[in-house]
C-alpha cells in the first residue's frame, strides 16, 4: 500500500464513519509499536486513544518509578526527585503524543472507544461521536490497579501508581501492601527518601514469582534501609482514621498506623467495556481479552496486545505483541504462516537495589518440567567486580535442561537465568538471548568477557556445567 494514502489531519480531525486498514485502540506500548509497525507496513492507520498517548508506562508505571529510584539512590530529596520525575516523563512523552503520530503520519483521535461491529469503533470524543471503519483491529487498552475486596480499603482513598506520582509531600509514614516488584521498589525508594514503611504481604516471602534465594535478598536489604517487611500475614481490614492517617489490621492481630497506603497487589486487565464480547470476542472472568500465539481473538481480524490480555504485564512485552499483531493484521507472508508470540524467552527485572534479572524457569519450576536439568549457582563474593565493588549481595544462577538429540553434550540448553546483582537487570539479557536461540550452554562459557566486569558472572557460571569452576560445579536440579 502506497504510503500516500494517509492524511495527516490532526489529532480530533477524522470525519465520521472514516475508513483505515488498520485501527488501534489503545495508546500505551503495545498499540505504539502496532500503530508504528502498520504504518511501516504502508498502511493506513488511526490510534483511538482515552487519555495522553503514552499509557501507564511512560505516565505512572515503568519511568517515574525508575527515576524515582534513581533519584532515592543519589540521596536527592522528595522535592527535587519528584521534580526529576516530572522531567523525566515529559521528555519521554513528547517523543511519542498525538502531534508526533500525526507526523509520522498516523492519525489519532481522542476519546474511549467502543466496538459496535467487527468492522466499526465508535470513539465519543469531546466533539461528539465518530465512527472509524476497518478491516483490522489491535486492542491495546491495559490494565488498571487492582484493588482487592479487603473491608475498608476503598473507602479509605488508597494509593495506587496511577496517583502515587501526583502526592504534593513526602509522607513521613507509608503502609505498601504488596510485595511484588511494583511495591519493592516503590517501599524502597520512599525508605531512601525518609518515610518509614511497612511492607505487608500475603505469602510467605516477597517477590514470590521469583527464586526464593532472591526473596531473601531483596528482604535484607530493604531490611537494611528500615523497611518494615512482614510476610505471611494478610490484611483484615483497612480503616481511614478521624485525623487522616491509614489504620491496617492484619489477619494475625497486628495494627499499623501511617499516612498513607499504597496499593501494589497487581493489575486488572482493561478488556471490558469496549463492546467486545458483544461482537463475540472471548474475554475472561478477569476483564482479560483471550488471545492465541498470533494474538488473534475468536474474531477474524481482530487481535489484542499487551496487560488486557492477562498474561506477562510488561512493557517489553506489549510492544512485542504489537509487532505481531500488527504484522499478522497487514504481512503478507502471515496470509501463509502467521508470526507468533513466544513469552519463554523474554526476560523481566525488579530495579531494586540489588536488582533481580530473570529470565524462563526458576529451578523449582524447571524440577517440575525438566527433571533432568542441571543447576550453576555463582553467589556474588566469587566475583572480583562485586569483591571489588563491595557489593557482594546476589547471585547468578543458570538453569540448563538436556537439548534433543545430544542430551547435556556442550552444556545443554538454557531453560531459565536469575541474576541478582546492582546491574542485574541488565546481565539477565545475555541469558534471555541464548534461550531466544537455543544455543548450546557450553557458548556463554566460550565467550570472552570483559575483566573485571559484571557480565563476567554469566561465563563463570556456565563454567561450572563443564567441571569445577572457582571450587563449584553444576549440580542436579532440586526440587523444593
Amino acid at each position: 500500500m502506497p504510503t500516500d494514502t494517509v492524511t495527516n489531519r490532526g489529532p480530533t480531525s477524522i470525519t465520521s464513519d472514516d475508513r483505515y486498514e488498520l485501527v488501534v485502540v489503545g495508546g500505551g506500548a503495545g498499540g505504539l509499536v502496532a500503530a508504528r509497525e502498520g504504518r511501516r507496513r504502508g498502511a493506513r492507520v488511526v490510534m483511538v486513544q482515552d487519555g495522553p498517548v503514552g499509557g501507564d508506562c511512560t505516565f505512572t508505571g515503568c519511568v517515574p518509578s525508575k527515576a524515582l529510584l534513581a533519584a532515592a539512590a543519589r540521596g536527592d530529596g522528595f522535592d527535587v526527585a519528584m521534580s526529576g520525575v516530572r522531567r523525566a516523563v515529559a521528555e519521554i512523552a513528547a517523543t511519542e503524543d498525538a502531534a508526533t503520530l500525526v507526523g509520522e503520519g498516523i492519525d489519532v483521535v481522542e476519546g474511549y472507544g467502543r466496538f459496535t461491529s467487527p468492522s466499526t469503533v465508535e470513539v465519543e470524543t469531546a466533539d461528539g461521536p465518530r465512527r472509524v471503519v476497518a478491516g483490522r483491529f489491535v486492542v491495546a487498552t491495559g490494565a488498571r490497579p487492582a484493588v482487592p475486596p479487603i473491608p475498608g480499603l476503598r473507602e479509605a482513598r488508597p494509593l495506587t501508581n496511577e496517583t502515587l506520582f501526583d502526592i504534593a509531600r513526602r509522607p513521613d509514614s507509608m503502609i505498601v501492601l504488596g510485595g511484588g516488584p511494583i511495591g519493592c521498589e516503590m517501599a524502597q525508594a520512599f525508605a531512601r527518601m525518609g518515610t518509614r514503611i511497612t511492607l505487608v504481604e500475603a505469602v510467605d516471602r516477597i517477590l514470590p514469582r521469583e527464586e526464593p534465594e532472591a526473596s531473601a535478598a531483596i528482604t535484607a536489604a530493604l531490611t537494611d534501609d528500615g523497611v518494615d517487611v512482614r510476610t505471611g500475614d494478610a490484611v483484615a481490614s483497612v480503616e481511614r482514621l478521624d485525623g487522616g492517617r491509614v489504620q491496617v489490621r492484619t489477619a494475625a492481630g497486628a495494627t499499623v498506623i501511617a499516612d498513607d497506603v499504597l496499593v501494589a497487589v497487581g493489575r486488572t486487565p482493561s478488556g471490558r467495556g469496549l463492546g467486545l464480547e458483544e461482537i463475540g470476542v472471548e474475554v475472561d472472568d478477569r476483564g482479560a481479552v483471550v488471545v492465541d500465539a498470533t494474538t488473534a481473538t475468536a474474531v477474524d481480524g481482530i487481535f489484542a496486545v499487551g496487560d488486557v490480555t492477562g498474561g506477562l504485564q510488561f512493557t517489553h512485552v506489549a510492544g512485542r505483541m504489537g509487532w505481531v499483531a500488527a504484522s499478522n493484521a497487514l504481512s503478507r507472508v502471515a496470509r501463509v504462516r502467521r508470526f507468533r508470540f513466544d513469552p519463554a524467552p523474554v526476560p523481566w527485572a525488579t530495579f531494586t537495589s540489588p536488582e533481580v534479572g530473570r529470565v524462563g524457569l526458576t529451578e523449582t519450576e524447571a524440577a517440575e518440567r525438566h527433571p533432568d536439568a542441571r543447576v550453576a549457582h555463582l553467589p556474588l563474593t566469587h566475583v572480583d567486580r562485586a569483591v571489588a565493588v563491595g557489593a557482594t549481595r546476589g547471585f547468578v544462577r543458570l538453569i540448563a535442561a538436556p537439548k534433543r538429540g545430544v542430551r547435556h553434550l556442550g552444556g545443554g540448553r538454557l531453560v531459565g537465568a536469575t541474576v541478582v546483582a546492582p546491574t542485574g537487570g541488565d546481565i539477565v539479557h545475555e541469558a534471555a538471548l541464548a534461550m531466544q536461540t537455543n544455543m548450546f550452554v557450553g557458548r556463554l562459557a566460550q565467550t570472552s568477557h570483559a575483566y573485571p566486569s559484571w557480565a563476567g558472572a554469566i561465563q563463570q557460571a556456565a563454567l561450572q556445567f563443564f567441571g569445577p569452576s572457582a571450587g563449584l560445579e553444576a549440580r542436579p536440579v532440586q526440587r523444593p
